[in-house]
């Protein structure tokens, strides 16, 4: 079992910056690919980024890239997300997922993830 805890969400105005953090526990943390994804109000779950178990390789979706970046720190269990530039439409409540896998095929596939934390919520004013 994985237990994934986000932290650092909170209100924002746009252009301005959030680093989000997701502390693991409960399994070989260097052993999972990491994701984020975000879900806005009535809409589906999205990816966002995602980084192999190595953190030798990230994926962005095309919305963020650029603009977000994905990194790890095996030796805290820790994955976050820098968020800069961020626009009204990235307001969404972001999701830490974990997969039994390093290296995922289709980082972007939600059915790829195993564990997910309970969510942080982002909010940024226009």
């Amino acid at each position: 079992q994985v237990q994934l805890v986000e932290s650092g969400g909170g209100l924002v105005q746009a252009g301005g910056s959030l680093r989000l953090s997701c502390a693991a526990s409960g399994r070989s943390f260097s052993s999972s690919a990491m994701g984020w994804f975000r879900q806005a109000p009535g809409k589906e779950r999205e990816f966002v980024a995602a980084i192999t178990g190595s953190g030798g390789n990230t994926y962005y979706a095309d919305s963020v890239k650029g603009r977000f970046t994905i990194s790890r720190d095996n030796a805290k269990n820790t994955v976050y997300l820098q968020m800069n530039s961020l626009k009204p439409e990235d307001t969404a409540v972001h999701y830490c997922a974990a997969s039994w896998r390093p290296v995922v095929a289709g980082a972007s596939d939600i059915s790829n993830y195993n564990y997910w934390g309970q969510g942080t919520q982002v909010t940024v004013s226009s």
